[in-house]
This record gives C-alpha cells, sequence and structure tokens, in this order.
C-alpha cells in the first residue's frame, strides 16, 4: 500500500519522474514493514529559522537527496547507492525509520544546503566532513559519471562543510581521472621533487587515516579507509613512476 500512495504522491509532485522514484522508496518500506506512526519527521520545517535538525543520519541523507537531484533527475543507480549504504550501515530496523523521511526530503522543493551543512559544521570534527564529502562523490559517481551540474554542487557543499580548496580537489581525483590524479590526491604539483612527494604522502596519510575519523557512523569510518587506500595508491603510482624507494 504505502508504494502506491508514495507514487501518487511523487507523480502529483514531480510526474512521471517522481512516480518511478516514490513507487520504488515505498516498495522498500513495505518491504522492510514496520509502523509508520513511530517514525520522527524532522525535516518538517527544515528551512524555518527556527527549526533545528536533530540528527546526523537524516541531515546526511537530506544531501544524498540534494546530490541526486543535482542534474534534474533522479538515477536509479545513485539511488540504489544510497538505499544499500543506509541498509547495510544500520540495518533494515534502523534504515526503517530513517526511510520513512526520505520521501519527504526528496519532495520538497526547496532544502536549505547552507543550514544543513552548518549544523554539520557545529557538531562534526573536519575529517568527519571530508568523509562526508568522499561519500556524496561516491552517489554522483554511482551513475559512471559525475555531471557538471553534480560537481557544482559538490563544490556548495564542500564550502558550507568549510572543506579546504585543496582538499576538494584531492577528494575530486578520486573520483574522476586525469593524467596527474595522483599528484592532486596528494596535493602537490607534478614538478614536486621527490623528498616533497615523500613529505606530500606523511601528511595526506596522517590527515586521512581512519584513527583521526571520530564518528560512531560504521559508513564514514569506512570511507576514511577507502581514502587512506587512495593516498597510498596516489603514492605507491609516484613511487613507480619515479623509481623512489
Amino acid at each position: 500500500m504505502i508504494k502506491w500512495i508514495a507514487a501518487f504522491l511523487g507523480y502529483f509532485l514531480f510526474r512521471f519522474p517522481g512516480a518511478i522514484l516514490g513507487f520504488i522508496v515505498g516498495t522498500l518500506l513495505d518491504n522492510l514493514g514496520g509502523s509508520g506512526s513511530k517514525s520522527r519527521s524532522v525535516f518538517k520545517d527544515l528551512n524555518k529559522q527556527t527549526v533545528s535538525p536533530a540528527d546526523f543520519e537524516l541531515n546526511l541523507l537530506s544531501l544524498c537527496s540534494i546530490i541526486i537531484k543535482a542534474d534534474g533527475k533522479v538515477n536509479q543507480r545513485e539511488l540504489n547507492y544510497v538505499q544499500q549504504y543506509f541498509l547495510s550501515t544500520y540495518g533494515k530496523e534502523k534504515a526503517n525509520a530513517i526511510f520513512r523521511t526520505f520521501n519527504e526530503v526528496i519532495k520538497k522543493r526547496e532544502l536549505s544546503t547552507q543550514r544543513i551543512c552548518n549544523f554539520m559544521v557545529q557538531r562534526t570534527r573536519y575529517e568527519v566532513r571530508l568523509q562526508m564529502l568522499h561519500f556524496l562523490f561516491g552517489i554522483a559517481q554511482s551513475d559512471g559519471q559525475v555531471s557538471g551540474a553534480e560537481i557544482q554542487k559538490l563544490r556548495e557543499i564542500a564550502g558550507y562543510l568549510q572543506i579546504g580548496q585543496h582538499d576538494f580537489e584531492s577528494i575530486m581525483a578520486m573520483f574522476i581521472k586525469s593524467a596527474d590524479n595522483a599528484y592532486k590526491i596528494l596535493e602537490i604539483e607534478k614538478s614536486a621533487t621527490d623528498d616533497q612527494v615523500k613529505k606530500a604522502y606523511r601528511t595526506m596519510a596522517k590527515k586521512y587515516h581512519p584513527d583521526r575519523v571520530v564518528t560512531e557512523n560504521e559508513a564514514i569510518r569506512n570511507g576514511a579507509e577507502e581514502k587512506f587506500k587512495e593516498v597510498q595508491k596516489a603514492y605507491e603510482t609516484i613511487q613507480k613512476e619515479r623509481g623512489i624507494s
């Protein structure tokens, strides 16, 4: 029953694409089961000055929805990426409670990206916000490419999260390949000396070490490990290219 209601609401707001999205989300909720009356709707007045979001996962989910809609369409692979993330991270019971707000988040025509990011800045360490940006890039790339509109939105989010330009470029290089990706990941120029390469690697390995990501969110911690591996891979690539021992 939920899937048909969600499909109807999605069609009413966004026509055919909205109906598809509503049906998918409603089907997930039907499969997970549980009582809808127990779920919270913390986004009800998200754009009002007097109301503050009160849950990390729901704010993260809201940022997910912003990226999913960044290029003007809802891609099934991006939606699946988010669904699998929440199911594998939180399990069915908690994911059920979180996803009961998902359709509401998606339906909103306006979400205050700045206010959501301000909430995260006030309550999370810089290293955690780096992992959040890494995860959002993963969503954008899950359909095979990161569009220009998605990059623009990711830049905006990074700015609100107070993430530095060099860190943004480093993370983006992990998803958008180019000839000098390894150098971008280490935040150095290709003309850097071998000693500068080694120093950059030590700096980046320290910055992205999973132990610095203090959070109870398992997937964010896993993201830190993935990024740490990307830093190691970038250094190994340059080592091989230059013959650095």
